[in-house]
């Protein structure tokens, strides 16, 4: 049920709609990325497939060889991640079928790209605004003990502000689940102090996850 996209066959109209609705990736131009040969020979072997509700992408040679995306606007964070394990196992089984698996290993669990995603290979983020906690001095102290990182919505170069994406900022020592989970507990309380800091009342920094913490 799904609809085909390439990025060379698309038209130019096609393809900006996509990419202002941040559903395909456009050609980097940040010296991190440009240095590591990720615009090399661009556009070819690049390209994405999206079901029709754009709610499950997957990207073929943006940063890794793919990238299996699940998505969808609203705070059911549980449903986005059933759809990307269903997902990802109908991948994971028509590519065994050809003769390929993905690249795993005992010690370090998936191998990507980038080494900050060895282990789970697992980004849980979510858009939020914070215009009150993200001028808080105590914000950045929060994030770490919550084991969360924040990102610019606009890029990797950019700063994040108000308007920001969470996620997790382990992959690696937990599973999936446990990701997941962490993510959803951690904005719960991100937004919990944001009313709080509304209202004018004080907010605490939490003590540091047990289960992320140092022995």
């Amino acid at each position: 049920n799904g609809k085909h996209r390439s990025i060379p066959r698309t038209s130019g109209r096609d393809q900006k709609k996509l990419m202002d609705d941040h559903f395909l990736f456009d050609k980097p131009v940040s010296p991190l990325l440009t240095c590591a040969g990720m615009a090399r020979d661009w556009p070819d072997a690049r390209g994405i497939w999206h079901n029709n509700d754009k709610t499950f992408l997957i990207w073929i040679d943006e940063e890794d060889h793919t990238r299996v995306i699940s998505m969808e606007k609203g705070g059911n964070m549980k449903q986005v991640f059933e759809r990307f394990c269903c997902g990802l196992k109908e991948v994971e089984r028509l590519i065994k079928e050809r003769g390929w698996e993905f690249m795993w290993n005992k010690h370090l669990g998936y191998v990507l790209t980038c080494p900050s995603n060895l282990g789970t290979g697992l980004y849980a983020g979510v858009h939020v605004k914070l215009p009150k906690l993200s001028k808080d001095p105590r914000f950045p102290k929060i994030l770490e003990n919550l084991r969360l990182q924040k990102r610019s919505t606009g890029g990797v170069d950019t700063a994040a502000v108000a308007d920001m994406y969470i996620s997790n900022l382990d992959r690696m020592g937990r599973s999936e689940v446990e990701l997941v989970q962490n993510v959803i507990d951690g904005v719960n309380y991100l937004v919990n102090c944001e009313k709080k800091r509304e209202k004018g009342q004080d907010i605490k920094v939490p003590p540091l996850l047990p289960q992320f913490g140092r022995k």
